[in-house]
């Protein structure tokens, strides 16, 4: 994957030179790479923190409509590094607020560009709920999953026992996140974790293709409101959300794009959106 200058914007690196997280732009698709594959990407403070400014970019930059999150190396994630970021956990002190920063597990907040990630080889613990804080989810087959915090004595706290129950059910949530044992690509499908299973090296692949499909033919004014819609309701309520529909609705119409969204349905042609 080629770097540009932003892998770098953090001012940090890992021990070997290079960045615990890489940063592409293609098009207006911010390609996000966890990059300790040495160390299997284990989530050290560092790599927090730089796929915290990601994040940020990801949210806060006009011209970026859609995120990939993929790792380099041969697995995704082995999980959290405890050695380094547990003292800061047992304090109490991992924060998100500092400027540039948003919380890599999105909890509470308002997200309005959306996130594919693309997983495999080992997806454990905290990577499971990177997931279900994505919003399109596309796993290798060879991709195994851990929730294994249970049998360390401690507990998922990145979001899985509020959102995978949501999402798989809860039995299927209870299933793992109560024993901790690994399940496969097949599985996470089965339970909702995943959208869809590809071949070992075709999944970064996939996720940029649906990446640049909602960068590209997607109205980015329309997709933005949608997020804010769906997150409005999960933060706020049904109730919330539904008062803000045909508002939003109206307000989209208004603008550059929904007039173009609907002449080019007249018309019967292809969309050209501006972002406007």
């Amino acid at each position: 994957m080629t770097e540009t200058t932003d892998a770098k914007m953090t001012g940090q690196t890992t021990g070997e030179g290079e960045p615990a997280v890489t940063v592409e732009r293609r098009g207006h698709v911010l390609l996000i790479g966890l990059n300790r594959p040495e160390k299997y990407n284990a989530f050290n403070l560092e790599l927090i923190e730089q796929l915290g400014r990601a994040y940020y970019l990801l949210e806060n930059d006009p011209e970026i409509r859609c995120g990939v999150l993929f790792g380099h190396g041969k697995h995704f994630t082995g999980g959290l590094d405890l050695e380094e970021v547990g003292p800061r956990v047992e304090q109490g002190v991992l924060d998100y607020t500092p400027p540039g920063l948003r919380d890599p597990w999105r909890k509470g907040d308002t997200w309005t560009t959306p996130l594919v990630m693309a997983v495999h080889g080992w997806v454990m613990t905290l990577a499971i709920e990177l997931l279900l804080a994505a919003d399109i989810r596309i796993a290798a087959s060879d991709a195994k999953f851990s929730q294994m915090e249970i049998n360390r004595g401690i507990y998922a706290f990145g979001g899985a026992t509020i959102r995978l129950p949501r999402d798989a059910g809860w039995g299927n949530a209870m299933r793992w996140l109560l024993t901790g044992e690994p399940y496969d690509a097949a599985e996470a499908l089965r339970i909702g974790l995943v959208q869809e299973v590809v071949e070992p090296g075709k999944q970064l692949e996939r996720a940029i293709e649906i990446a640049e499909y909602i960068s590209e033919k997607a109205g980015p004014l329309g997709v933005k409101t949608t997020l804010e819609s769906a997150h409005r309701a999960r933060i706020e309520g049904e109730q919330a959300a539904f008062d803000r529909l045909e508002p939003d609705m109206s307000a989209l119409l208004h603008t550059e794009d929904g007039h173009e969204g609907m002449t080019s349905f007249i018309e019967r042609r292809e969309a050209r959106f501006t972002g406007k």
